[in-house]
């Protein structure tokens, strides 16, 4: 029976030697970088989610006001339909030899079935203007998410050049991006 042997390159030796020597020696600094990571990547899930979620709010609130607004120019169509009906029944009311009483009480019932049919294309609108708010408004709440997402992103890079690098300023700059991301999320939450 044959035995295979490992041969770790260089690379993988210098790994391992950093490795071992940086967990041996309780590298506080790369530690708590690499918790801070997980923290923020944690955050950043959350915040896709958020973005991610508005963004399906702003869209479906935005087809409920074509939707509605599509309504009310069916609404709008059967006024301009009435409207030429009460039009013709003024005209024939005019002619010799018709029954002018008849078409007196067609221009009042086509009046009547206008003004109710006005009220119902300006409701309709109405809603359609409010569902164009609230896609607004979530549209303004997504942005909010995607630009905490952003910020959360570079805290990580940043985090990540760090653990390279070992610099505390850019230790700092990752932590301020960080807090930067929280504080977009925190105004997405409130509606701001």
């Amino acid at each position: 029976m044959s035995e295979a042997f490992e041969v770790p390159s260089p690379h993988e030796k210098h790994l391992e030697h950093t490795t071992e020597h940086a967990h041996g020696s309780g590298d506080s600094f790369a530690s708590r970088i690499a918790v801070m990571t997980a923290i923020m990547a944690t955050v950043g899930a959350m915040l896709s989610y958020q973005a991610g979620s508005s963004e399906s709010e702003a869209a479906m609130d935005k087809n409920n006001a074509a939707i509605i607004k599509t309504e009310a120019a069916n609404q709008w169509n059967y006024y301009q339909a009435k409207s030429s009906r009460q039009n013709l029944a003024e005209l024939a009311s005019h002619i010799p030899g018709v029954d002018a009483a008849h078409y007196q009480a067609e221009i009042e019932r086509y009046k009547r079935q206008k003004e109710e049919v006005r009220k119902q294309a300006e409701t309709l609108e109405a809603t359609s203007r409010d569902w164009d708010h609230k896609s607004e408004e979530a549209l303004h709440q997504h942005h909010r998410w995607a630009q905490a997402m952003t910020a959360i992103q570079i805290a990580i890079s940043l985090a990540a050049i760090t653990l390279l690098t070992r610099k505390e300023w850019l230790k700092r700059m990752s932590y301020t991006a960080g807090g930067v991301a929280v504080m977009l999320g925190g105004l997405a939450w409130l509606h701001l």
